[in-house]
């Protein structure tokens, strides 16, 4: 925050912002608690209930886990034995002891039995941050973590994450896709810190190198989703289905701001491991951001970031979702960290008011998680309030030093 530019006044350096966003986040996590569930933590509904069928998911225990581990980083009580049981979900009933590696529901509970990178790099980050707090079981979870996606995910030739395989490794997916690989580039950004092995930062800039550098660079720093196993795009891949919640079809500006900020992260890793950092990794995020803002911001006659666009950048799902406008916010704040440039001040505060005016719930708790194009509340891709992880994040990333992943950032502040 040194870096911000001090010729102009930044919320990233007023007392004030800082206890508004510690009071935000505190609100989010007392919300999340009521997620528990016997086998790890479930989906919580707009009023944050768990339905009478709620079922534990791989993807919110491991997002609950990591999310509750800061907190107990931080210095917030109540969420120790949170950890422990999101830790125990991912270490038993949630993990394949047969054949290795996660489900993404319990095998009892009708999961499917298929193995996905995506699940596999939250399961990565919740280790990593429970190792962070000292909670138990949690250096055996990352050790099986780290053995499945070195053995089975991670691609030398490729230099990125492979997509999917069948439950017992074959079969695998003939599909490459940038989503898995963004939030692999987090955990392996977690993973060098918590190891201290460079080869992490080293794998997470090859990733960048190809998903960004390569790929998104050539489209005019909008990010191409969906790519064959030799790494072609497919353009029409799920145009029948555009507004799907994992794999949209088009561009999707929200994961142009999560890049953006994650290669600023990469950045300033390599900066401080003092390995070779190319030079053009601030100047592609400065353009995903800048893009993303262009041409999701406002442009269908009503503020906010519209969901995906198509390849002429015209809006194709028009919803507004929580978790893209939280991604801005902590991409706006990591490029004003970086360039001290009083924009990225304008841009921070406009997506804060706007979460603030919109999404946040002061009446049912936490974040309305999805709003239509005409900024109601809408549930047509995201029902309920299931993710504490994106928002959460918003909150502390903004006062945190950008070369530490969330967990040992938290853990040098004490």
């Amino acid at each position: 925050m040194d870096d911000v530019n001090r010729d102009f006044s930044s919320w990233l350096r007023a007392p004030g912002h800082h206890a508004w966003l510690a009071q935000e986040g505190k609100r989010l996590l007392a919300f999340a608690k009521a997620a528990r569930l016997p086998q790890g933590f479930g989906n919580l509904d707009d009023q944050g209930r768990l339905p009478a069928d709620a079922v534990a998911e791989t993807m919110n225990t491991a997002r609950m886990t990591h999310s509750f581990a800061l907190a107990h980083i931080n210095g917030i009580p109540g969420y120790a034995e949170l950890v422990d049981h999101g830790v125990a979900a991912l270490a038993g009933p949630l993990r394949d002891a047969e054949h290795g590696g996660w489900f993404d529901k319990p095998l009892d509970k009708g999961g499917d039995t298929g193995k996905a990178a995506y699940l596999h790099a939250f399961v990565a980050l919740a280790a990593s941050s429970a190792v962070v707090a000292q909670r138990p079981g949690a250096k055996a979870l990352l050790e099986q973590a780290i053995q499945v996606i070195s053995q089975h995910f991670w691609s030398d030739e490729e230099g990125a994450m492979r997509e999917s395989f069948a439950r017992d490794w074959r079969d695998e997916e003939a599909y490459r896709g940038a989503n898995s690989n963004m939030h692999s580039t987090e955990a392996f950004l977690a993973l060098a810190d918590v190891t201290g092995d460079a080869r992490w930062l080293d794998r997470a800039l090859s990733i960048v190198e190809r998903v960004i550098h390569q790929h998104a660079a050539a489209n005019d720093h909008q990010v191409i989703e969906h790519f064959t196993l030799q790494w072609q795009p497919l353009p029409d891949y799920n145009v029948d289905k555009p507004d799907d919640g994992f794999r949209p079809y088009g561009t999707t500006p929200g994961h142009a701001f999560e890049w953006a900020r994650l290669v600023l992260h990469l950045e300033a890793a390599r900066q401080a491991a003092k390995l070779d950092t190319p030079g053009w990794l601030l100047e592609d995020a400065r353009r995903l951001f800048e893009n993303a803002c262009r041409y999701g911001w406002n442009v269908d006659g009503a503020p906010g970031i519209v969901y995906t666009l198509d390849w002429q950048n015209r809006p194709v799902v028009r919803h507004r979702l929580h978790w893209t406008h939280a991604e801005a916010a902590a991409a706006s704040a990591a490029l004003l960290q970086r360039t001290g440039e009083q924009p990225y001040e304008r841009w921070y505060r406009t997506f804060w008011e706007f979460n603030e005016t919109l999404f946040i719930d002061r009446e049912h708790g936490s974040w309305r998680h999805e709003l239509n194009p005409h900024n109601q509340p809408s549930a047509d891709i995201w029902p309920g309030k299931p993710d504490l992880y994106h928002a959460y994040q918003a909150t502390l990333l903004p006062v945190l030093p950008l070369a530490q992943s969330l967990a040992t950032a938290l853990e040098r502040l004490q």
